[in-house]
C-alpha cells in the first residue's frame, strides 16, 4: 500500500433507539472511541430517548430504515398492509424475503413507509439523516432497493451501505446457514450497485461486518477483514470495479458495522414486538468489549486508520469513565420515560 494512502474508518453502531440497555452501551462505545457514529430505528422503544442522547453527547446519527421487525412508523400501514402479517408487526426478517419474492409486497407501501420513517427521524433529531441503511439489509432487496433510492434522492441523502465483504468466502468459522443467507444478501447488494450510483448516492468503498457479527467479533477477525480487503481494494483499482465509487488511490473509506450494547432484558425494548434473540444475546456486550479493547485500537493507530471523529481512544476512555455514572442515571430515566413512546 502507498504510503500515501489515508483510510478514514468509520465504525457504525446498529439499532440505536431499541432498548435502553443497547442504547447505553452504545453511547459508552462513542464516549470511549469505539464506534464513530449510530443508526437510528426510530420505530425503535426508545428512539426518541435515543435521538436525546445523540444530541446530547454530540453523536453522528443516520437512519436505520427499519421494515422488518415491529410496527410500522406509517399509521396508515398499520391494518391492511402488505407490509404486515394478522399480528399487525412487520414481516421479520425472512419473511419480508418471502413475501418479496411471492409478488406480495406493494412497492407503493414501502415507499410511504421509508417516506415517514424518514420524516419521524427529522422530528425527532431536527436532522436530515447523515446516511440512511438498512435494518436486516432489506434497503439492497430487489423492488425496495428502488423506492429506497427515490427516497434517499428525495431527501437529499447522500450516503448508503453497500453489504458486500470481500473475502466472506475464506471465513470458514461461519456457519452454513449463516453464510447462504450472506452470500444472497452480497449478491442483492450487488445488483443495488448500478442503482445507486444512477442517483448519486455514496458509501463506503470497503465494507465489514458479516464475518466479524457477534460471536465472530474478535481483534483477529476485525484485523484480517481490514488488511484483506484494503489489499483488494487497492488491486481492484487496476481493473474494471462496479462495487467502488471513483475515488483517489490515496483514499480508502471504510465502515465497519457493528451490534454493541448491554443485552436487552425481555420486558423492555423492540420495536413494538418485544426485544429479540439477537438484542438479548451476550453477544451484544461481546461485541461492545472486543470493540473497546485498547489492543484493537493500537493496530488501528498502528495500520493508519484515521477514525471520522476527533480524539482518540485514550482521551474517549477517560471521558467514558466520567460519564458512566450519568449514564446509569440516563439508563434509569430512560426506564420510566421511554414506555411514552410507541
Amino acid at each position: 500500500m502507498s504510503v500515501n494512502t489515508s483510510i478514514k474508518l468509520v465504525v457504525t453502531g446498529d439499532d440505536f433507539g431499541y432498548c435502553p440497555r443497547r442504547d447505553v452501551g452504545i453511547v459508552e462505545c462513542f464516549n470511549s472511541g469505539a464506534i464513530t457514529n449510530v443508526s437510528l430505528l426510530v420505530n425503535g422503544s426508545t428512539a426518541a430517548c435515543a435521538a436525546n442522547l445523540a444530541q446530547r453527547y454530540n453523536i453522528p446519527i443516520g437512519l436505520h430504515a427499519n421494515l422488518s421487525e415491529g410496527i410500522p412508523v406509517c399509521k396508515e400501514l398499520r391494518q391492511n398492509s402488505t407490509l404486515i402479517n394478522a399480528q399487525g408487526v412487520f414481516l421479520g426478517k425472512m419473511g419480508i424475503r418471502k413475501a418479496l419474492a411471492q409478488g406480495l409486497l406493494s412497492m407503493s407501501e414501502v415507499r410511504q413507509e421509508l417516506s415517514a420513517q424518514v420524516k419521524l427521524f427529522h422530528e425527532l433529531t431536527g436532522l436530515n439523516p447523515q446516511h440512511m441503511d438498512g435494518h436486516q439489509h432489506v434497503h439492497v432487496l430487489p423492488g425496495i432497493r428502488e423506492e429506497f433510492v427515490q427516497v434517499l434522492s428525495e431527501q437529499g441523502i447522500p450516503y448508503t451501505r453497500v453489504p458486500v465483504e470481500v473475502g466472506l468466502s475464506r471465513c470458514s468459522w461461519i456457519k452454513e446457514e449463516l453464510m447462504d443467507f450472506y452470500r444472497s444478501v452480497e449478491q442483492d447488494a450487488l445488483n443495488s450497485v448500478e442503482i445507486f450510483r444512477s442517483h448519486g448516492i455514496r458509501w463506503p468503498d470497503v465494507y465489514i461486518g458479516l464475518s466479524t457479527m457477534g460471536e465472530n467479533m474478535t481483534i483477529k477477525n476485525i484485523q484480517h477483514a481490514l488488511d484483506y480487503s484494503i489489499q483488494a481494494f487497492h488491486n481492484s483499482l487496476t481493473q474494471q470495479s462496479t462495487l467502488h465509487n471513483p475515488t483517489s488511490h490515496a483514499n480508502i473509506g471504510i465502515e465497519l458495522m457493528a451490534h454493541p450494547g448491554y443485552p436487552s432484558v425481555v420486558s423492555e425494548g423492540g420495536c413494538g414486538q418485544g426485544p429479540d434473540d439477537f438484542s438479548q444475546s451476550w453477544e451484544r456486550l461481546h461485541e461492545m468489549k472486543i470493540l473497546k479493547d485498547p489492543l484493537l485500537h493500537i493496530y488501528y493507530r498502528e495500520r493508519d486508520h484515521s477514525k471520522s471523529t476527533p480524539g482518540n481512544s485514550e482521551r474517549g476512555e477517560k471521558e467514558c469513565k466520567g460519564k458512566r455514572k450519568d449514564l446509569q442515571k440516563t439508563l434509569d430515566m430512560l426506564r420510566g420515560f421511554c414506555s411514552l413512546y410507541f
